[in-house]
């Protein structure tokens, strides 16, 4: 068996192109243009690579972005208060300040500040707590991400094993929660688990985000398992790997995502998705694919 490919870039080109034409209708409609402000404090390159990506993936479907760059050293009041200022903006609809932020101040506390309807990247305590009710207002956009992934290849998830390897509050949480809304039995490993191997080859779905490369190896791995891998690492040589052995794994497996080139494309594409429902939302477009409105 060689597993079939899920191509994250496809399927993000295809929903891309899907929101594109939500936004023109929004705009025809309603006059209304999502408009997404992110918020970067310091200069981390890495951050300073994620922001521009977003800032141009919402050009590429009509989304207005506001990019606001703030020094490392800004007084965490400051900062607060440029999330309150946003907060009373209607122009803009979702709010993201990229991670990771400077030490002296409180991640917690900001990420609480922006307000639920507009915390389109998901970590607001209400939408994090909501996860568990299944009312949550906005997925965070990797889990989504995997989650739209999946609905894409038409893999069953209900009455399925699923095992998440990681237990973030970003992704692997957040994961488990949202596929037990649809019925799989779900286990989250971390770090600390023991034997590991024995969790994962009882998986119909194995979903991997611990940060280590090539922790799943194919003896690991139940035949004809769904893999999906969030892992991004980049080794000493400078190549980029996930959390899965790739070329060893997919002798086994049914499906697998590559690294890159899987999920990556998703998370990105899943705060398009927020932004453009966040905007729909507040002049009461109905979305009936939302399944956490319906409840």
């Amino acid at each position: 068996m060689t597993a079939r490919i899920i191509d994250g870039k496809a399927v993000a080109k295809k929903l891309r192109g899907e929101y594109q034409a939500r936004v023109r209708r929004l705009m025809a409609g309603h006059a209304l243009q999502p408009g997404l402000a992110v918020i970067l404090v310091g200069s981390n390159p890495a951050s300073r690579l994620y922001v521009s990506n977003k800032v141009r993936a919402c050009e590429e479907i009509g989304i207005r972005s506001e990019r606001i760059e703030l020094p490392a050293d800004i007084a965490e009041e400051a900062l607060l208060a440029q999330i309150d200022r946003l907060n009373a903006d209607p122009t803009v609809h979702g709010i993201l300040v990229q991670l990771p932020l400077p030490p002296h101040i409180a991640m917690r506390r900001v990420l609480e500040r922006i307000s639920a309807d507009k915390d389109v990247d998901g970590f607001h305590l209400y939408n994090v707590g909501g996860l568990m009710t299944g009312t949550t207002v906005f997925p965070p956009c990797t889990p989504y991400g995997v989650q739209k992934l999946l609905e894409h290849e038409r893999v069953e998830i209900a009455g399925r094993n699923v095992v998440v390897v990681g237990a973030s509050n970003i992704v692997g949480k957040p994961t488990a929660m949202m596929l037990m809304q649809q019925d799989a039995t779900v286990c989250i490993c971390h770090k600390l688990t023991r034997d590991l191997a024995i969790f994962t080859l009882l998986a119909d779905i194995l979903v991997v985000a611990a940060g280590v490369p090539n922790l799943i190896v194919p003896q690991m791995v139940r035949t004809g398992a769904v893999v999906i891998d969030v892992g991004i690492n980049r080794l000493p040589d400078g190549r980029i790997v996930g959390d899965v052995d790739f070329e060893g794994v997919r002798e086994k497996a049914a499906l697998i995502t590559p690294v890159p080139g899987g999920v990556g494309p998703m998370t990105v594409t899943m705060l398009l998705y927020n932004t453009l429902r966040s905007a729909e939302r507040s002049v009461g477009v109905v979305d009936d694919h939302a399944p956490w409105e319906n409840v």
